[in-house]
């Protein structure tokens, strides 16, 4: 039975645990103790133990986990068996390379459109999706069902455009504007990306090693 008041850090854990287990399962492991799994990952059996226990009982005693089922039960908690719904707004340098490279569909999310203003790519396919003009999107997304919109619009126009998008209905965002978006809403979720904490926090480990 998954608790209230999950915390953040617990949250944020989940997709590593994923991520382990789905490289465990292409090595074809089959079973991991929370003590093996926490030196793969730097974490420890303890913790691990604590951060599963908030979505119910995973593993048995002596036995450990079942590594498949434990990478299906966590796909499960963060919803990649769901298929979500994704259109990315602005196809610039940032927004052209995720349509091309990021693995969308083992997230579980489908991208089914990209809207932009530049008239050199409305029209266009990038890796099977199609490019629509900005005057289209409140249409699309009438028509659609649309769980998730990724922004790589300019910082100028971020917040007013994620209010728009708020007012059409979407409830969530990965925002890559590096501009910290939010609305008054609760049911309203921001994943607000900034590359430049990322490499922040390299620069203080590689300072204080």
């Amino acid at each position: 039975m998954k608790k209230d008041n999950i915390s953040d850090a617990v949250i944020r854990r989940l997709p590593r645990y994923y991520r382990q287990l789905t490289d465990l399962c292409n090595q074809g492991i089959v079973r991991i103790s929370s003590q093996s799994l926490g030196q793969e990952m730097g974490i420890t059996a303890s913790q691990i133990r604590q951060d599963f226990s908030c979505f119910g009982e995973f593993g048995q005693q002596g036995y450990g986990y079942h590594v498949e089922e434990l990478r299906r039960e966590i796909g499960q908690i963060l919803g990649v068996d769901k298929d979500h719904h994704l259109i990315m707004i602005g196809v610039g340098n940032l927004g052209h390379a995720l349509l091309q490279n990021f693995p969308f569909a083992q997230t579980g999310f489908t991208v089914d459109a990209a809207f932009d203003v530049a008239p050199n790519l409305i029209g266009t396919m990038i890796n099977n999706v199609p490019v629509y003009a900005m005057a289209d999107l409140a249409g699309f997304i009438r028509e659609h069902k649309v769980d998730v919109v990724v922004l790589t619009v300019p910082q100028s126009v971020a917040q007013d455009m994620a209010t728009s998008l708020i007012e059409m209905g979407i409830k969530g965002f990965w925002n890559f504007t590096n501009v910290e978006l939010a609305s008054e809403f609760p049911e309203v979720k921001f994943e607000n990306i900034h590359f430049a904490d990322s490499l922040l926090t390299l620069s203080y480990r590689v300072e204080n090693p």
